[in-house]
Parts: C-alpha cells; structure tokens; sequence
C-alpha cells in the first residue's frame, strides 16, 4: 500500500501538480464601466457636504466619465462631464460643468487596486462672481470578470 501511495505522489510531482512555487496568472481587466461615489468639502452656498455617483468608462488607457452636479435643495443642476487616461496603475480625469454663471473644472487623479480606484483631487468653483476650491474623494469600482460582457469575434 506504502509503494502506491509512493507512486502516486511521485507521479503527481512529476506532473507539476503538487508544484508549490506554481502560480495562477490572471490578465488584468481594466476595460469596463466603473461605479462610485466622490464626496467633496461643503461650499457655503451649497447647505450640506454631498455623496454623489460617478460612473468612469475606461477602454484601453482613456476614460470618459461623467457624474451630477447638486446645488442647493439636492436639486441637480446638470453633469460634470470629462475624460482621462489610464498609465499603469494610475488613473486621472480632467473634466468640468458650466451652467450660466457658475460653473467649476475639476481634476481627479489616483490609483487601481485589483478592481477598483481611490480617487482624489479639486474642483475649481466660479459662483455668482466669486472664486472657490474644494476637494473631492472618493472611489469607482467595477464587476467582478466573471460579469463583464464577452467580447464576441465572428
């Protein structure tokens, strides 16, 4: 019984399966539709500090993404719209919102891990006349692989 067991094991080592240094390398999935959440500093002319979404397309190194803007009364006044790029592990969005008078651009820079990104950075206000700055984070994340779409080649 001892020499079979023996056996086995051996055949086993030989095949690689009871290989312990073997590792599973899994490509990395950057190309979805990330969702999240920024939180950025109180204006004075905005009554609370906000959560707001903010839904980030990457494909390849560009991102496009695009969030709601909500002024007083969580009212949404329109959508901060912008793009970026993707280098590696970092990510940064350039983006901005205009609505008559008031208006901001905005800037988010930060890093993946595994699936998901921190996110922080400003957005530079212009609001009946006068100048502000605040600062925003948060973070996007996207499915899991497994519920991603397939791409299909015919």
């Amino acid at each position: 019984m001892k020499i079979i067991v023996i056996v086995i094991i051996a055949a086993a080592s030989a095949a690689g399966v009871c290989d312990a240094s073997a590792q599973i390398v899994r490509p990395v999935v950057r190309d979805a539709v990330y969702r999240g959440t920024l939180v950025c500093t109180k204006l004075p002319f905005i009554s609370k500090q906000l959560r707001t979404a903010i839904e980030a397309n990457v494909t390849g190194d560009s991102v496009r993404y695009k969030r709601p803007v909500v002024m007083a009364n969580s009212v949404i006044a329109g959508y901060e719209e912008g793009s970026g790029s993707v280098d590696g592990q970092k990510i940064n969005l350039k983006g901005a919102w205009k609505k008559g008078a008031s208006g901001y651009e905005a800037t988010y820079n930060g890093n993946f891990v595994r699936r998901s990104a921190k996110l922080s950075g400003t957005q530079n206000w212009t609001h009946e006349g006068k100048t502000y700055t605040r600062n925003c984070t948060g973070s996007i994340k996207r499915p899991l692989a497994a519920f991603l779409p397939k791409n299909v080649s015919n």
